[in-house]
């Protein structure tokens, strides 16, 4: 399977009380980048989740956002301070003593001083609420492995395409060179014919200059690794997985031997095939950048 870099994904799910909804994004980047926005309360989860998605994302820069809310029970308790209610009450029957009145102190009265009873966040089930949210997490992780193997696909089918197109122009490129060589040496009688004009010509000489002309413009090893290069780019395509940094290194070799080609050969014909081969070329470059 081909994966995009560029993809989305969300899930909400209730479990035990909590409405958790995960939301990931990500765009193209050499290597995995991750970001997160996520309630304070859940920090120590950071670390987990980043650890659960790049062990599905090998490239890209992806950001994550968690959103929790409690629709059960109240996270936040009321808890009693008892120790500062005892001097409370302590301090209200000396001023009864004291004063010689009665004591007609009660539990609401005392509860009414400052920092009697004080709200507290209840306690939290790390564990547990770690079990939950990597549950909706994984599932936000599949519907966005979906649409980035979708895109990835689109990009693969491109990419095919393109490499056929340089498939046919390196047939095209190898018929004209073989004819080339014919041409050069047919060329080369009829200028020595017109220089020398009734002189006998030096058969070997041509020959000699025709060979060193066939050395210098051959594009027989460059147009055997481009076929090379464009059948391991299937490969790599039909195997699936992370492909992207493969791809781009075949890509540098791809331009490699076409501009070597272009540099051999000044028929213009090839030349005219050469400038069309560097265009897609160039094509493909730009798909895999959006490759896993």
């Amino acid at each position: 399977m081909i994966l995009s870099m560029t993809g989305y994904g969300r899930w909400k799910e209730t479990l035990e009380g909590r409405d958790i909804t995960v939301e990931l994004k990500s765009v193209n980047s050499r290597y995995f980048e991750y970001s997160s926005r996520i309630p304070r309360s859940c920090a120590f989860l950071d670390d987990r989740l980043k650890k659960l998605l790049a062990s599905r994302i090998s490239r890209g820069k992806v950001e994550l956002s968690l959103q929790l809310q409690s629709i059960g029970e109240a996270e936040t308790v009321i808890v009693p301070d008892i120790q500062l209610a005892k001097s409370y009450q302590s301090a209200l029957r000396t001023l009864s003593e004291e004063l010689q009145l009665k004591n007609d102190a009660t539990v609401s009265l005392v509860a009414r001083f400052p920092d009697v009873l004080a709200p507290r966040r209840a306690e939290l089930d790390q564990e547990l609420l770690w079990q939950q949210v990597s549950e909706v997490c994984t599932k936000a992780l599949d519907s966005f492995a979906a649409m980035r193997a979708a895109e990835g696909e689109k990009l693969a089918e491109d990419i095919l395409s393109r490499l056929d197109f340089l498939e046919q122009a390196v047939g095209e490129v190898e018929q004209d060179s073989a004819g080339r060589l014919e041409a050069y040496t047919q060329r080369l009688y009829a200028r020595l014919k017109t220089l020398l004009e009734d002189r006998s010509i030096d058969d070997a000489r041509v020959l000699t200059e025709a060979a060193i002309f066939a050395d210098k413009t051959a594009v027989d090893e460059e147009t055997v690794r481009l076929r090379s290069h464009i059948q391991q780019y299937r490969e790599i395509l039909a195997a699936g997985g992370p492909v992207g940094r493969k791809l781009d290194f075949l890509t540098q070799e791809l331009n490699r031997e076409t501009n070597t080609i272009g540099s051999k050969c000044q028929d213009l014909a090839i030349t005219r095939l050469v400038v069309e081969m560097k265009a897609e070329i160039e094509k493909i470059r730009e798909q895999i950048q959006n490759l896993e």
